[in-house]
């Protein structure tokens, strides 16, 4: 890995990290946040995947997790949210392409070659960060929109890896919705089967989640219709799956609401992995 930046925040260290990606078959940056306790003993790690159209970078200027990951003593990984550069497809669209990885591993041309974001976080990147960063291996994961949408389907799929759930807005049942099925006929081709595996909702209806969630709504989100909140709250009622699911009454889709709720999902995570 070479380091790309390094910054002092909150007694901690906010690095910018470049390294070649054998799965995605090209170069990858990722932001990790160090806390003043990783001086003295490794970390454990939260996971934070980012939105539509963003870069490690949003979320890592943005979200204001530093501060209270320094207090409570936590790791924050900020991945990219697509493969890119030169030879890399894209898309003129925002909603496909580079910065829109939807954190799925691609079947079909012409993303097939680099678009496998599921295996990048859950092991390339996850092997690296082991190895050379001065975390433990306990882990919790939340994002933000088809960031929420990543948390919640990597670890509903991979429990065993996983310690921590929680998520900001996430395109919480994208089957049936237009942020979801685009994007996963692109990917995964027309059978909606192989849907499925990539959406919160059904994955929660047939797993369940072996502790609490956290999931945060804002009430004004401008693209609620898209998320389908009330699709994951049916099932975590039908399921009788512990967790709340919280409406934030005037909050809308932005960073903004993210950085409202940094604090209660920093310390939702530090108090199942500390």
């Amino acid at each position: 890995m070479d380091i790309v930046s390094e910054n002092r925040s909150f007694g901690g260290r906010q690095q910018v990290f470049r390294h070649p990606s054998n799965t995605c078959g090209c170069e990858m940056t990722f932001g990790a946040y160090l806390p003043p306790q990783a001086e003295d003993r490794p970390v454990p790690v939260l996971w934070y995947l980012s939105g539509l159209t963003c870069t490690h970078e949003n979320a890592m200027t943005k979200g204001g997790l530093q501060e209270h990951a320094a207090r409570h003593g936590l790791a924050v990984i900020f991945p990219d949210t697509s493969p890119r550069g030169e030879g890399v497809a894209d898309d003129d669209a925002y909603d496909l392409g580079q910065g829109a990885g939807f954190y799925v591993n691609a079947t079909r041309d012409p993303w097939k070659p680099h678009f496998r974001m599921y295996d990048y976080i859950l092991s390339e990147l996850r092997a690296l960060v082991l190895d050379h960063l001065p975390v433990t291996d306990r882990h919790g994961i939340t994002g933000h929109s088809m960031g929420g949408h990543g948390a919640m389907t990597l670890a509903l799929r991979n429990a065993d890896l996983f310690d921590s759930l929680s998520a900001f807005a996430p395109i919480a049942n994208p089957t049936q919705s237009d942020w979801g099925r685009k994007q996963l006929s692109a990917y995964l081709g027309d059978d909606e089967t192989a849907w499925h595996a990539h959406d919160s909702t059904i994955l929660l209806e047939e797993h369940g989640w072996k502790d609490e969630l956290l999931i945060d709504q804002g009430a004004s989100d401008q693209f609620l219709d898209l998320l389908r909140p009330e699709a994951l709250a049916a099932t975590m009622a039908r399921r009788r799956q512990p967790g709340i699911l919280r409406l934030q009454p005037g909050y809308d889709h932005s960073y903004f609401f993210v950085n409202s709720f940094a604090g209660d999902h920093v310390a939702w995570h530090a108090a199942r992995l500390t």
